[in-house]
């Protein structure tokens, strides 16, 4: 009885959660990344704490026949799915849509009913289609959460960032995903930088100036950069400014590390000498072509252990990382691993893409001495 009061009282700090974030849409458009974060964050606590504490209550040793108690947090729990203010759709393996809430029916476009039951595959753009597929089987088998950037047939020029999350629905034999969607874009019209009342908002434009100086930095580290030294130029200006610490592997077939930026006073020759082969995140990277970004890290093997023996990510005390393939739309040419760590805030989706942007750049620059 008590793990049943302990549940329902984490049920409804959650609810008083959504309810604060489906307030929070009144908000300027230019604040709404922290926001979509706060819901990403929250939806990783229903699938990684709240649905398998359920179903550990509901499927107990001696566990009474479900009655009206259960069926009530059933239902409450597929109500804060459709109301919750983020686009969410419940898929399978195949990418078959099992529930699509009401902001991703709206962010879709897809008519009320019509995609339970077909793939969702059939809503994004077909350049998307197969890679989606890819990355949905990948996570349903266990192979880690991911994101990955997709397009909508409606808004072919607007990147959607599409997070995929393992879940285990109560009662069910496999693995479900749960697909996050949100626009990806970072720029910001003219027109809206501004909220209402003429005021600008000091902390949201500080921080897209600050992305804007780093592609800037980029563009002209990668033009003025000499022969073969694109990828350590590219490492040298993402270092400290943007990240704690920075790996570079290069190479068209089996990577090597090129280079190993950390905080002042921190070994990095360990990190130096490991094999690209051995870090997981690389190597997924590398073969599907899909950026990977991580908050709080849970498996410290993620990314392999340096030449001591020690997991990296526990060494590094790394809170979010981000490893990006460098493709220019063809084959990967290398991947560039941040970490940050300590009290340096998490890794956002808008500078996720401005990555991504600056990755593909990279790739050119590699492929223009190649």
């Amino acid at each position: 009885m008590a793990q049943t009061d302990e549940f329902g009282e984490e049920l409804a700090d959650f609810v008083r959660r959504v309810a604060e974030l489906k307030a929070a849409r009144a908000i300027p458009a230019d604040d709404l990344p922290s926001v979509l974060d706060a819901a990403i964050f929250e939806l990783d606590h229903v699938a990684g704490r709240l649905w398998p504490w359920y179903q550990r209550l509901s499927t107990g040793a001696g566990a009474a026949p479900a009655g009206s108690g259960e069926r009530q947090e059933q239902q409450l729990l597929k109500t804060l799915f459709q109301r919750l203010p983020v686009p969410v759709a419940l898929v399978d393996r195949e990418t078959v849509v099992r529930r699509l809430n009401f902001a991703a029916i709206s962010f879709t476009g897809a008519r009320a009913g019509y995609a339970t039951g077909r793939p969702l595959t059939g809503l994004l753009a077909h350049a998307d289609r197969a890679a989606f597929r890819s990355q949905t089987a990948a996570v349903a088998r266990g192979e880690g959460d991911r994101s990955m950037t997709v397009r909508l047939p409606q808004h072919p020029s607007v990147p959607v960032r599409a997070t995929l999350v393992a879940v285990r629905p109560s009662g069910e034999p496999r693995t479900a995903v749960m697909v996050v969607l949100q626009p990806a874009d970072t720029r910001v019209p003219a027109g809206e930088q501004t909220p209402p009342g003429g005021v600008p908002d000091l902390t949201e434009t500080t921080r897209h100036a600050a992305l804007m100086d780093l592609l800037d930095a980029m563009t002209s580290a990668l033009l003025t950069a000499p022969a073969g030294a694109a990828l350590e130029r590219a490492a040298r200006v993402l270092h400290g400014r943007f990240a704690d610490w920075v790996v570079a592997d290069a190479g068209d077939g089996r990577l090597t590390r090129t280079a190993v930026l950390g905080p002042p006073g921190e070994d990095v020759d360990a990190l130096v000498a490991q094999d690209p082969a051995a870090c997981p995140l690389v190597v997924e990277a590398a073969r599907g072509g899909s950026s990977v970004l991580r908050v709080r890290p849970e498996d410290p093997e993620a990314f392999g252990r340096d030449a001591s023996g020690a997991p990296v990510l526990f060494r590094a005390n790394v809170t979010s990382l981000l490893c990006v393939p460098l493709t220019d739309g063809g084959a990967v040419r290398g991947v560039l691993t941040l970490f940050r760590s300590g009290a340096r805030p998490a890794f956002s989706m808008a500078e996720a893409q401005a990555m991504d942007m600056m990755s593909r750049h990279t790739a050119l620059a590699l492929r223009a001495v190649g």
